[in-house]
């Protein structure tokens, strides 16, 4: 099936919107880079707010799918999947297209937490918490909500070290951090 105007639109603004920043990002790119007319997008969208909502909204689902299926793939146990976030990440890292987290970015660029884009970007860590939540419940492990929390808080370390560094080793350290949080909270039960 062909992808509408609208869908098209919204995936050719969050390659723009990823390089280029969201401030940095104009109508006027979007127009240039999507080959979609001015008058075609405000047709879709009444702001360039709420084209960057639907396009968080869009890379919340594909990278959430994306992760979640690799964990998957990775690991066929709770705590397995848990520590296989870290070799998602890698994989991702080691992309020529890697440039850091998009909630990241909308988040401090729009840093107001009553903002729209900011409550987006929040809803997406809030979502993947929840999911290593449920993980960590599967595990047995006391304090499913301190342990997402704590795999939440390294994955976002990693991904913001190996964007500002470069670090080959920000994925793995993450996960030896983990693996260590994960093993002394098991020889606590």
């Amino acid at each position: 099936m062909r992808a509408s105007k609208r869908d098209e639109l919204v995936e050719k603004a969050l390659i723009s919107f990823y390089n280029n920043g969201f401030h940095a990002t104009g109508m006027d790119m979007i127009v240039i880079e999507s080959g979609i007319s001015k008058t075609s997008i405000y047709n879709h969208f009444r702001t360039k707010e709420d084209l960057i909502l639907a396009v968080l909204r869009l890379r919340d689902e594909k990278f959430r799918n994306w992760l979640f299926r690799r964990m998957e793939e990775l690991a066929d146990t709770a705590k397995g999947q848990l520590l296989a976030v870290f070799d998602a990440l890698d994989e991702w890292f080691q992309k020529d297209d890697f440039k850091g987290c998009l909630f990241i970015k909308a988040s401090s660029e729009y840093q107001r937490p009553d903002h729209p884009i900011h409550k987006q970007a929040a809803e997406h860590k809030r979502l993947l918490h929840l999911h290593f939540e449920a993980l960590a419940a599967r595990t047995g492990l006391q304090a499913p909500d301190q342990v997402a929390r704590q795999i939440l808080l390294l994955k976002e370390g990693a991904i913001v070290t190996a964007q500002l560094q470069g670090s080959e080793n920000a994925a793995g350290d993450a996960k030896a951090a983990a693996k260590y949080i994960l093993e002394r909270l098991e020889e606590g039960r």
